[in-house]
């Protein structure tokens, strides 16, 4: 019996019109190019709540909040009154309940559980956001709702934490899955599929660099987890499609005290919701 081939995942497939578009505008300006990249690569797409999630959405506290050094709000959610909070940060093009399976466990177990639509994401305003803008969101939201025991995060959530921890966030312990790591990779792959000359992606890096005076090169986690000291547990896929494996075998090796689960055949998304995951999860949080 012939064994089925996994089809590849989809979700990442770029429309042909941009596609043409991009084409088109590279014969005309490498400027223009170069601003367009730019806006696909800070706008992420607002999914319709799934209904795994419309139960964490009725039953959480939800207010705005704005993020001063940044002028912008976002919605943040909120359920549960113990003193042991829990963080909870969606990836990129996520929401503040994508998390779901977590709340769940963590509540059952007494824990108060924060989370938030980043900016430009679900409920919050605005179409264009960045790493940086995650990172602030993550330090404003520990002035109004922290302390927290731990954080969970999610692929650009989970780099934004370890970021954000590098930065002075206190947490015990940090639970990161299928996080990205190296900046330049992440902006390399995205020129890749849009089909353009390898050179805009470094183009594409001076142009964000112009305008937040700090290298991108910063931002890529390995370095943040080499500075910090707190546990942290590095969850990622074998056959995730859209973060390569290599990402968490890279950041676990520069953490000074790090853990590493690999899963097989739960991808990208599906990993969110695996019982093995959330147990480990739970166990290393704590611990």
């Amino acid at each position: 019996m012939t064994k089925k081939t996994k089809k590849p995942n989809q979700s990442l497939k770029i429309p042909k019109i941009i596609l043409v578009v991009g084409q088109f505008l590279s014969f005309i300006s490498t400027k223009l190019t170069v601003l367009f990249a730019a806006r696909l690569f800070t706008s992420p797409i607002k999914h319709k709540i799934p209904k795994r999630e419309l139960e964490m959405d009725r039953n959480s506290r939800q207010e705005t909040l704005t993020i001063p050094s940044i002028q912008k709000s976002i919605v943040a959610y909120h359920s549960g009154s113990s003193l042991k909070k829990i963080l909870l940060v969606h990836g990129w093009s996520g929401r503040g309940t994508q998390l779901v399976k977590f709340a769940e466990a963590f509540q059952k177990l007494g824990y108060q559980i924060v989370s938030f639509d980043a900016p430009a994401h679900g409920k919050s305003q605005g179409n264009t956001t960045l790493l940086p803008e995650f990172i602030a969101s993550i330090i404003e939201i520990e002035k109004h709702f922290g302390p927290f025991e731990a954080a969970v995060g999610h692929s650009l959530g989970g780099m934004a934490l370890l970021n954000a921890v590098k930065d002075g966030l206190q947490i015990k312990r940090l639970t990161i899955i299928g996080s990205g790591d190296i900046v330049k990779d992440i902006m390399d792959d995205f020129v890749k599929k849009l089909e353009l000359h390898p050179k805009i992606s470094d183009m594409l890096r001076i142009h964000f660099e112009k305008k937040s005076n700090r290298t991108m090169d910063s931002y890529s986690s390995f370095h943040a987890a080499a500075e910090i000291t707190i546990p942290v547990l590095v969850i990622h896929d074998e056959n995730d499609d859209e973060v390569p494996v290599s990402c968490a075998h890279h950041i676990h090796q520069n953490l000074k005290n790090g853990e590493l689960m690999i899963t097989q055949n739960l991808g990208h998304r599906k990993i969110l919701g695996d019982a093995a995951v959330i147990q480990k999860t739970i166990q290393f949080t704590t611990s």
